[in-house]
C-alpha cells in the first residue's frame, strides 16, 4: 500500500445544466513536465515525423506511417514517477517521450523508435526492418487510392454494365484479405462494391459475385472475378437517416430527459488525469487500440491509503470472422486493431446522443499516411451516470415496532468511445463504481454485413445459407464479434498471483472428519482453491464450470488474513471460437478458444494477434506467447480477456441494429476491510429535487 496527499471527492448531487468541456492534448503537452503516460502531442508526431525522414536508415522512398504511437518508458520509472517519492509532479525527474514508428518504405516494414523529449532537436534510436509474417495497418489514404482503382478497371465496368447499373452509384469498400496458407510475400487487400443510388446504407445492396484483388504497394488491381451475378437488393427500407425513416412511431417518444447537476460536475480533469469520488486514473489515445486507461487506482478511506488496482489497460483486438466459405465471403475474418487500426475509426461523439450533457470530451492526435497530426475531435468523453440504480440497500422488519429502511443510490463514472469499425459500430464503456468495481461494456450496433441472394422468402431456402433472410434478396450472414482487452492488473502491487476458486459439489457423508455433519442434509458444495504457477494453468473457459476466477496479492493480507484481490465476473457474452484449430483464421486468432489468458508482464506483448496483424499466420501473439508456459505465481502478470458473441441476425437488426451489450466486471474481493460504501451518503428524500419539466 501506498500513501497519497488525495482527498476523498464527494459524488455531488444530480438535479445547472452540465456544459460541454473540451479536453485536448495540446494542453497537456504546453506542461513543462508532461505525464510520461500522455499520447503524443502535435508538435511531436511532427518532430517524429522530421526525424524519420531526415534519417539516412531509411533512403528508400515513398516512405508512409503506418503507425506513430507512444513507446512509453520502462513500467519501473513509471511507476516510481507515479508513486515515488519525488514530490510533486514539477519536481519529478522528466523521462524521455519516445515514439514507435512502423513504416514502408521500399517494400519492406520498417521498426524506428524516435526521441521527441526536445521537440526542437528529435532523434532516430534504432531501426529495425520486419523480415517475419504479416504487415502493418492499412492506411487510410491507400485504402481510398485503392477505391479510386475500381472504376477504372475495365473488367468490373462490364460488370457492373450487365447488371444494368450506373457507376455512379457504386461504392467500393476495401477489406483485408486475411491469410489462407503459404509464404504472403503480397501485401494485398480486397474489394467488395455495393450500390448507394437513394440509400446511405451502401452495405445493404451489395454487387454479390465480384471480388477485386489489389496490390497495395503496387496500387494496382493483379486480380478479379464475377462468379455469378445475383439481384441487387431494393433500396427501399435501408436507410436509416431520419429525414429517411418518417416520422417517429406512436409509442416511440419517450418524455424528454436532461442531466442537471446542481453543485456541477463530481470530477476533475487535470491534463490526462481524472479525479473522481475515490478513483484515479490516467486517459490516453493510442491510433490502434483507442481509448487507454492507465495508474488506475482507489482511495480507501478506512485505511487512508489510496490503492493500485490497474497500470494499463486497453482493447487489444476485435477478431470477426464471418461463416460463409464462398468465394467473396471465406476470407472476411476481419481483425479490427491490428489490420485497421481502431482509434482511427473513433468519430466525433455527438453532444447529447452519444454521450449526455454532463459530460466532458477529449480531442487527440493520430499521424496520417505523410507522418503529419491529424486532429481527431470529441473521440472520448466522460460522464457521471445516474441510472437510478442502487448501490446497497436493506430494509428489516424484525425488529419489534420498527421498520428499517437504508438505501445508498448507484452512481459511476464512463470513459466511452465509439469505433465505426466500416458497418459496425461499436460503443467501448469503462465504468468505474465507487465500490471499487470496474465494469467493461461493449455494445454493438450499426449495420450488419449482407449478401444478395435470389431468396425472398424463408420457405425458398432448402440448404445451409449461412445467414438469416432479414429482407427480400439479403441474406445477413452468421458471423462472430471477440473484443480482446489487454489490462495489466496490479492489485496493491506488481507481483500478483491467479486463483480459481473451484466450486465442488460434496456429498454429505455425515463425518465431521470429512466435512460432514450428522444432519438429513445429504449434498452442499464447497471451494477448491487452485493457484495459477504457469501460463498452461491461466487458460480457462469461463463456461467449463463454476469458479471464482480471482488476481490476489500473495504479499497483501486484510487485518482476517485473507489475500487482498479482485476478481473477474462475466456479464454475458461468453462465447468462444467454434471453428477447427487447423482453419486459416483460428491459426491466427487461436486465443478466442478461452475467454482468459493470464501472461507475465512484457512490455513488447501488447497485441494479441501480434504486432504486423494484416496477413499474419499465427506465429506471432498471445498465444504463440503463452505457449512458453512462463510463471506467473506471485509475479507481475496481465490478464487478457475475450468477451465473445455468435451473432446469429434476426430481422430486427435491419437496416440498422438495435444495441446488444456485453461485458465483465473487475470486483474488490477482500481488497478491502469492508464494504467500502458503507459511508456513502444517503438520497436526498425531501423532494426538493424531484421531476422538472422545462417549457
Amino acid at each position: 500500500m501506498m500513501m497519497a496527499k488525495v482527498s476523498f471527492l464527494p459524488m455531488l448531487p444530480v438535479v445547472i445544466l452540465g456544459s460541454m468541456v473540451m479536453v485536448t492534448t495540446a494542453a497537456a503537452a504546453a506542461s513543462s513536465h508532461p505525464h510520461p503516460l500522455d499520447p503524443l502531442s502535435a508538435a511531436e508526431i511532427t518532430a517524429v515525423r522530421a526525424a524519420v525522414l531526415a534519417s539516412p536508415l531509411v533512403p528508400a522512398r515513398p516512405l508512409h506511417f503506418h503507425y506513430v504511437g507512444l513507446d512509453e518508458p520502462d513500467k519501473p520509472d513509471v511507476l516510481a514517477f507515479a508513486y515515488g517519492t519525488a514530490g510533486s509532479p514539477s519536481r519529478r525527474p522528466l523521462l524521455p517521450r519516445q515514439a514507435l514508428v512502423i513504416a514502408r518504405a521500399g517494400g519492406q516494414s520498417h521498426e524506428l523508435r524516435v526521441d521527441v523529449t526536445d521537440v526542437s532537436c528529435p532523434s532516430v534510436l534504432s531501426h529495425a526492418v520486419h523480415r517475419g509474417a504479416g504487415f502493418p495497418p492499412l492506411t487510410l489514404e491507400e485504402q481510398f487510392a485503392a477505391l479510386a482503382l475500381a472504376p477504372a478497371c475495365a473488367p468490373f465496368a462490364r460488370s457492373v454494365r450487365r447488371r444494368g447499373l450506373s457507376m455512379d452509384d457504386v461504392v467500393c469498400s476495401v477489406l483485408p484479405a486475411g491469410w489462407f496458407g503459404g509464404a504472403g510475400a503480397r501485401r494485398v487487400a480486397k474489394m467488395q462494391c455495393f450500390v448507394a443510388g437513394d440509400t446511405a446504407n451502401y452495405y445493404a445492396r451489395p454487387i454479390e459475385g465480384v471480388t477485386m484483388v489489389v496490390d497495395l504497394d503496387r496500387m494496382a488491381i493483379v486480380g478479379f472475378r464475377d462468379r455469378e451475378a445475383y439481384p441487387v437488393p431494393k433500396a427501399e427500407g435501408t436507410d436509416y437517416r431520419a429525414g429517411k425513416v418518417g416520422p417517429p412511431l406512436p409509442g416511440l417518444e419517450p418524455a424528454p430527459g436532461v442531466v442537471v447537476q446542481p453543485e456541477g460536475r463530481g470530477f476533475h480533469i487535470d491534463g490526462h488525469v481524472v479525479r473522481w469520488a475515490n478513483w484515479e486514473f490516467h486517459l490516453g489515445f493510442d491510433m490502434r487500440a483507442g481509448a487507454v486507461i492507465s495508474l488506475a487506482s482507489v482511495h480507501d478511506a478506512d485505511a487512508g491509503l489510496r490503492r493500485r488496482v490497474l497500470y494499463r489497460g486497453f482493447v487489444s483486438e476485435v477478431f470477426v470472422p464471418y461463416m460463409d466459405p464462398a468465394e467473396e465471403w471465406y476470407y472476411r475474418t476481419f481483425l479490427d486493431a491490428g489490420e485497421t487500426d481502431l482509434g482511427l475509426w473513433a468519430y466525433p461523439l455527438q453532444p447529447g446522443a452519444d454521450c449526455p450533457a454532463n459530460a466532458a470530451y477529449w480531442d487527440g492526435y493520430n499521424a496520417d499516411q505523410d507522418g503529419n497530426p491529424v486532429k481527431a475531435g470529441n473521440m472520448m468523453c466522460v460522464f457521471e451516470r445516474y441510472a437510478g440504480d442502487v448501490a446497497w440497500r436493506h430494509t428489516e422488519s424484525g425488529l419489534p415496532g420498527e421498520l428499517i429502511t437504508e438505501v445508498r443510490p448507484d452512481v459511476s463514472l464512463v470513459v466511452r468511445m465509439v469505433v465505426s469499425a466500416g458497418n459496425y459500430d461499436y460503443i467501448l464503456d469503462w465504468e468505474f463504481k465507487t465500490s471499487g468495481s470496474i465494469k467493461f461494456v461493449v455494445s454493438l450496433t450499426g449495420l450488419v454485413e449482407v449478401k444478395a441472394t435470389s431468396y425472398t422468402h424463408a420457405d425458398e431456402i432448402t440448404s445451409d445459407a449461412h445467414g438469416t433472410l432479414v429482407a427480400e434478396n439479403t441474406l445477413a450472414v452468421y458471423h462472430d464479434h471477440y473484443v480482446t482487452y489487454h489490462l495489466d492488473l496490479d492489485i496493491d502491487g506488481t507481483n500478483n498471483s491467479f486463483v480459481k476458486n473451484v466450486i465442488t459439489a460434496k456429498r454429505n457423508t455425515g463425518d465431521p472428519a470429512t466435512g460432514g455433519a450428522d444432519t438429513p442434509r445429504r449434498s452442499y458444495w464447497t471451494v477448491r482453491r487452485e493457484v495459477a504457477e504457469t501460463e498452461a494453468d491461466g487458460q480457462v473457459d469461463v463456461d467449463a464450470g463454476p469458479a471464482d476466477l480471482l488476481f490476489v496479492n500473495p504479499g497483501k493480507k486484510t487485518r482476517l488474513g485473507n489475500e487482498v484481490g479482485y476478481r473477474l465476473i462475466p456479464a454475458g457474452a461468453t462465447a468462444a471460437s467454434v471453428l477447427a484449430d487447423d482453419d486459416f483464421p483460428q491459426r491466427r486468432a487461436s486465443y478466442t478458444k478461452k475467454q482468459v489468458w493470464v501472461t507475465p508482464y512484457s512490455k513488447s506483448e501488447k497485441w494479441a494477434a501480434g504486432l504486423y496483424a494484416d496477413q499474419s499466420t499465427g506465429d506471432d501473439g498471445l498465444a504463440a506467447w503463452s505457449g512458453r508456459n512462463r510463471g506467473i505465481r506471485d509475479e507481475d502478470i496481465v490478464l487478457w480477456y475475450t468477451l465473445g458473441l455468435h451473432h446469429i441476425p434476426y430481422q430486427e437488426d435491419f437496416p440498422v441494429m438495435p444495441t446488444l451489450s456485453g461485458g465483465f466486471e473487475l470486483r474488490p474481493s477482500n481488497f478491502f476491510e469492508r464494504n467500502p460504501i458503507l459511508r456513502a451518503r444517503p438520497a436526498s428524500t425531501n423532494g426538493s429535487f424531484r421531476n422538472c419539466s422545462c417549457t
